[in-house]
């Protein structure tokens, strides 16, 4: 009977363990909300609370948000958590991060939630020097950040996968900053590049904390294809992510589509749970 008694004590804990391995393992999906910009401008609050009622778990800001009061963003966080979404991260103009600006962005995210102030975009320096001087900016910022328990990152286009002088600046950036700087990785902006995503996500483990799922295909339906109609290898990506890349959490981004913005956001998010089970 002891023996019973302790084989099954052993198979509960040994369930128990795979229930919370498991359960680590959930990544949350949320909505870029540069996807549905058109009913942000329109109602920032009521669209919100449309995101979490098609099942979205959080959401990125984009720039705009930095224009908000502290005011403002208190009274959004009250309508995240009546929702029950989270802010994953913002979007930010690069000016934003530098030193007299990133305050105000340290103040809006915390009272959001974000852990990841994400530089979007760095516009196109004209030589590598000018990507260096990039990764310093955001090593700079990183430095203010890590005794918050905040993080910075950077947001790929088409840009920073071109060669400039036979080398790619995505590459300039992750040599030269911090590991703790994240390679957010917008999937289809890579891919119409002409790199590899999966690839990428391999030669940067535990740097791809999050990932905005933008599908591209080649042709002339480019960025208005839904999530899943395009060119990217979703099955591969996820794994990729998920066993190296270090992920967090999922972004659905949509450009454009056939479809009214926050119809091509449900229509995403169902696909991507088909996809990726």
């Amino acid at each position: 009977m002891g023996s019973d008694v302790s084989r099954r004590g052993v198979l509960a804990v040994a369930a128990g363990l795979l229930r919370a391995e498991a359960k680590r393992r959930k990544i949350p999906v949320g909505l870029e909300l540069y996807s549905v910009r058109d009913r942000l401008k329109e109602d920032t609050l009521g669209t919100v609370r449309e995101v979490a009622r098609m099942g979205y778990e959080g959401v990125e800001f984009y720039s705009p948000y930095y224009e908000w009061t502290a005011g403002y963003a208190k009274e959004v966080r009250k309508v995240l958590d009546d929702s029950g979404l989270k802010c994953f991260s913002t979007h930010n103009s690069s000016g934003y991060l530098a030193p007299d600006q990133l305050p105000k962005a340290i103040e809006l995210n915390q009272i959001l939630g974000s852990r990841y102030v994400v530089m979007a975009s760095a516009g196109k320096p004209p030589d590598l020097d000018g990507w260096k001087r990039v990764a310093d900016r955001l090593n700079e910022a990183a430095a203010k950040l890590r005794p918050l328990g905040m993080r910075t990152g950077f947001h790929n286009h088409q840009t920073e996968f071109q060669p400039l002088g036979g080398v790619r600046p995505m590459d300039v950036l992750a040599k030269n900053t911090d590991r703790d700087v994240v390679l957010q990785l917008d999937v289809g902006t890579c891919l119409e590049a002409g790199s590899d995503p999966v690839k990428w996500v391999k030669q940067n483990p535990g740097r791809i904390v999050s990932m905005h799922c933008k599908d591209w295909k080649k042709g002339e339906r480019g960025y208005r294809v839904l999530f899943g109609e395009g060119d990217a290898p979703w099955k591969q990506l996820f794994k990729a992510a998920e066993k190296t890349g270090g992920l967090e959490y999922y972004l659905i981004e949509q450009e454009s589509s056939d479809f009214p913005s926050l119809e091509t956001a449900r229509r995403c998010l169902e696909t991507f749970r088909k996809v990726h089970g």
